[in-house]
């Protein structure tokens, strides 16, 4: 009897440790990274499930203006998200639109060359079934302090991808005195540029 009985205990605490065991095997296979990320001296973030690739672009005043602020772009899973923060505005609407060159030196802006539209469609509204630009991006609003944010995203461009229907890089963000109409052509009587930024990785 007393055999048998040593014989259950010892087989109790084998299977016991046995047990415990296989759930701290468990605890560290749950708790093991999926994904590496490795931030690169560009502050480009690559991330092993996939590339996350991330710019910030600063706005500058154009064309005797205060209008400033500073651009988030970032690509994911074929998708780029742009949020643009502004300040020293009027008050009201006010374009935004990519233009062909990152260049930004001129006083007003228009060394950036037209909005860039390399499928050669006429200008209009993002996802018009009669054509927009590439670069036709929107309207947002300037509240009462000059201040506005937009937030836009599309699996129309890529950051650095080569593409040049897609790649918005080389090319400027810029920033209208005035709203968009859609309808203008080619640019939408926007209005002078009173923001300038080139998206340049």
């Amino acid at each position: 009897m007393k055999k048998i009985f040593l014989y259950l205990t010892i087989s109790c605490l084998f299977l016991a440790l046995a047990c415990k065991k296989d759930k701290k095997e468990t605890e560290q296979s749950e708790d093991t990274p999926t994904e590496t990320n490795v931030e690169d001296d560009d502050g480009t973030t690559a991330t092993s499930g996939g590339d996350v690739v991330k710019l910030s672009v600063s706005l500058e005043p154009k064309s005797g203006s205060t209008a400033k602020g500073n651009v988030i772009l970032r690509e994911e899973n074929g998708s780029v998200t742009m949020i643009a923060v502004l300040g020293g505005l009027t008050e009201g609407n006010h374009a935004i639109h990519l233009h062909e060159s990152a260049d930004c030196s001129a006083e007003d802006g228009t060394s950036t060359g037209g909005h860039w539209n390399p499928t050669k469609e006429p200008h209009g509204k993002w996802g018009s079934p009669d054509g927009f630009h590439k670069g036709d991006i929107g309207n947002f609003t300037a509240d009462v302090n000059g201040n506005g944010t937009i937030t836009f995203i599309t699996n129309e461009w890529c950051i650095g991808c080569g593409d040049p229907v897609k790649d918005i890089i080389g090319k400027a963000i810029i920033v209208h005195a005035g709203t968009d109409d859609f309808t203008t052509q080619p640019t939408g009587n926007a209005g002078g540029r009173v923001s300038c930024g080139g998206i340049i990785q």
